[in-house]
């Protein structure tokens, strides 16, 4: 079955693409809006519309094949992509990608993925939202042109064996920390609640005491709202490398000191803590990382650290996992370009012992959410993210019924 066209569409996102530099250098929020100057180069303000381009491929039978490229929330910064705007990167896919795929036939998900990755304009690789979008599509083709679904073309091409049982989702709240966390303990999630924990004077505190308080009220909350006692989620808090400016980032005593004042906090419910720190590159991260997980394992502290900023790509991915820079890594699906290589990291996350959360951003769309499920239920990471938005309910809804629908489908 060839590919016949390639048809692009503009839209939009579930979130925002948000200046990361310029929130930690002090943009303050204004309504749904923030105040300030962007810092971060391409953005024309410090919050503006998410963009998406969702590339069509047409079959030879009229069937249509699809996937959505975007980026993550924070793009251009901790080492990533610049900002994806609609308008400079349609024109992109239309000159140097539908060429190349037109013609083909779609027999291999990871052949034609692998043509893709390769391909360099003006001696640069494709920005990454490309290579994700692009390769979503890809997948689909296949899988339409073999009436198989995308997690089976996966499952077929890299060895593994689908099993007919969920993979735990993660939920995130946005800066709605307090009632969405609500819907999350009344709709199940198994991970929750991310947090946002992204300024030290507003939401970690200069002594940690405004998070230390925020996991009291979680613990309590959970064991007041949930319906069973054997809900027992665990409690995930993104803090964006906030404890790392309170304490130091380099004073792993004292990092330490308070990750074990949160975990006592969280008890009896399991707690893990991404990003305690952010030194702005990625040698320096990992191996902050690294410390900061020797000393924890060392005092027999019960939280994992999660590795997010500065680990972008697959590359990237193996690199913390060779050094053990965490206990778990998050698997930022944009980040890493073509979709095959977060079936790749996963692996490789599997092999090395530290756990794979394969995560993204709020920032991508309905389908991408939609795609990562197939790549999940085949791979399977220890967690996923529910994706787009800070909802909770829409991303939440979109994970779990794929999930559910391709269950049902395999169990037949």
């Amino acid at each position: 079955m060839k590919i016949k066209r390639v048809i692009c569409a503009p839209g939009r996102t579930g979130f925002f693409f948000d200046d990361q530099r310029a929130i930690k250098k002090g943009a303050r929020m204004d309504g749904a809006s923030y105040e300030g100057e962007p810092v971060t180069p391409g953005f024309s303000a410090v919050r503006q519309a998410g963009e998406a381009v969702s590339v069509m491929l047409v079959l030879e039978d009229g069937q249509i094949a699809y996937g959505d490229c975007a980026a993550v929330q924070y793009s251009g910064a901790g080492g990533r992509d610049p900002l994806f705007l609609v308008k400079d990167f349609i024109p992109v896919i239309e000159k140097h990608i539908a060429p190349l795929l037109v013609g083909q036939e779609a027999d291999s998900f990871r052949g034609l993925a692998a043509v893709l990755e390769e391909v360099n304009i003006d001696g640069k690789r494709l920005h990454t939202a490309v290579r994700y979008g692009v390769s979503q599509a890809i997948l689909d083709a296949v899988a339409r042109a073999n009436k198989k679904l995308m997690c089976q073309i996966v499952a077929a091409e890299y060895g593994l064996t689908l099993r007919a049982e969920p993979v735990p989702i993660f939920t995130q709240s946005g800066d709605s920390r307090y009632e969405n966390v609500d819907k999350m303990i009344i709709k199940g999630a198994a991970v929750l609640p991310h947090g946002l924990i992204n300024n030290v004077k507003t939401k970690l505190g200069e002594k940690g005491e405004i998070l230390l308080e925020y996991v009291s009220w979680l613990r309590s909350r959970i064991e007041k709202l949930r319906l069973e006692r054997r809900y027992a989620p665990v409690l995930h808090l993104d803090v964006y490398g906030t404890i790392g400016q309170a304490f130091g980032n380099d004073n792993y005593d004292a990092m330490a000191d308070y990750l074990a004042k949160l975990s006592e906090a969280a008890k009896p419910f399991k707690l893990r803590i991404e990003g305690p720190m952010d030194v702005e590159n990625r040698e320096n991260q990992m191996q902050a990382l690294a410390e900061l997980t020797q000393v924890v394992d060392r005092r027999g502290i019960p939280v994992e650290i999660v590795a997010d900023e500065w680990c972008n790509t697959l590359e990237d991915i193996k690199y913390f996992a060779d050094h053990k820079a965490g206990h778990m890594v998050q698997i930022k699906t944009p980040d890493l370009g073509g979709i095959g290589n977060i079936v790749e990291a996963v692996l490789y996350c599997k092999q090395k012992g530290i756990g794979a959360y394969q995560g993204g951003t709020c920032n991508e769309t309905d389908r991408s959410a939609q795609v990562c499920v197939h790549l999940a239920m085949a791979a399977r990471p220890d967690q996923i993210l529910a994706k787009p938005g800070m909802g909770v309910d829409e991303g939440y809804m979109i994970v779990y019924n794929e999930m559910q629908r391709i269950i049902a489908l395999i169990k037949e």
